[in-house]
């Protein structure tokens, strides 16, 4: 008996010790980040075979003394289609929708597909990225209202996009776009009869106690400004009909929990998130493929399941391993995909991999 207790021991203290190596080595990349960029704050979460833990650096503005903290609600932009991926396979496990049935099938009345382009692109096409549909016009949205690109864009506006296309010209090839994920919305909105916040909390927000994941309403004191890729201070983003391509905001404890769960594999939420990572998207040339609203990466040793995201001015990303039980989850407050990504590559590379 003593014997079994001291190899306990020995394991338990050794898994700990491993823990904070592991913190150590992660915060050593983020401190020596934030010396260099002192003006964006950072919150970073990670889960390890079970253990985790928080490093944040910086104030949630520049204009503020209060420390950025694992609590502390960003922006969580396009992880935001990750989430809604989540959902949407939860609603196929539940036998509500079918991923390789057409989406004229579940979407609401008022999206009218035109008759050429009728059963032709799948529940999954649209959480794949090749739909072929016509989408919004970032680049001009941005340069009519930098602050609130959405401002004038309704549901409407999505609907007479979607009802005008007459042709798919790119249909089964890999485009990013918004608004497949808005669609995968109104699917959901039209399925469960609720909205999508609804939908959310009654999926997600609830069933695992996310108490800094914001929907509709985020007029909280922790919460990060953002500042564009010039260091301007940027507007947040408001919720509006386009709220399932990337409106939720977070903190780096709720998407953690988000990671065990989704970990766990015994509860919708992971059976959902097994469903998501199975390709449903590869390019003939290229490594490049794409399960329900996540991208899915290999290297020689292993295989893991990422989504960035980014608003105007802020950017994150979320990153795990199924098989060797990690995940991570990075959040700046400054719109810059550069420095998320070589953060990430650090970590994965020095750490990880």
């Amino acid at each position: 008996m003593n014997k079994h207790l001291n190899i306990l021991a020995v394991v338990l203290i050794s898994t700990f010790s491993f823990g904070q190596n592991l913190t150590k080595k992660i915060d050593s990349i983020i401190k020596d980040n934030y010396q260099k960029h002192p003006e964006v704050s950072i919150s970073v979460g990670y889960i390890y075979n079970g253990q985790e833990d928080y490093i944040s650096y910086g104030k949630i503005s520049k204009e503020n003394s209060i420390d950025v903290d694992k609590n502390t609600v960003f922006e969580i932009a396009s992880v935001t289609k990750a989430i809604t991926g989540n959902l949407i396979a939860q609603a196929a496990n539940e036998g509500k929708i079918k991923l390789n049935d057409y989406i004229e099938n579940y979407l609401p009345k008022d999206y009218v597909l035109q008759k050429q382009l009728r059963r032709k692109i799948t529940v999954s096409d649209l959480a794949s990225h090749q739909s072929g549909l016509d989408d919004i016009d970032w680049k001009e949205l941005f340069s009519k209202n930098p602050q609130n690109p959405l401002k004038d864009v309704t549901r409407a506006t999505f609907i007479d996009i979607f009802n005008n296309c007459s042709a798919l010209p790119d249909y089964g090839t890999y485009r990013y776009h918004t608004i497949g994920f808005i669609l995968l919305g109104e699917i959901l909105e039209n399925t469960y009869k609720k909205s999508y916040d609804e939908i959310v909390r009654e999926k997600l927000i609830n069933p695992i106690k996310m108490k800094n994941t914001l929907t509709n309403e985020f007029d909280i004191k922790n919460i990060a400004t953002g500042y564009n890729s010039n260091g301007v201070k940027q507007n947040l983003m408001s919720w509006n009909s386009s709220a399932a391509a990337g409106l939720l905001k977070s903190s780096a404890t709720d998407m953690v929990k988000y990671l065990k769960e989704i970990l766990n594999e015994n509860s919708n939420i992971a059976k959902a998130s097994i469903l998501t990572e199975k390709i449903f998207y590869k390019a003939k040339k290229g490594p490049r493929k794409i399960g329900l609203g996540i991208n899915i990466y290999s290297d020689e040793n292993n295989t893991f399941f990422r989504k960035t995201g980014d608003t105007m001015g802020q950017s994150s990303i979320i990153c795990y391993n199924r098989k060797n039980n990690w995940g991570v989850i990075i959040l700046i407050n400054q719109q810059n995909s550069k420095m998320r990504q070589e953060l990430w590559n650090k970590i994965y590379e020095t750490i990880l991999k």
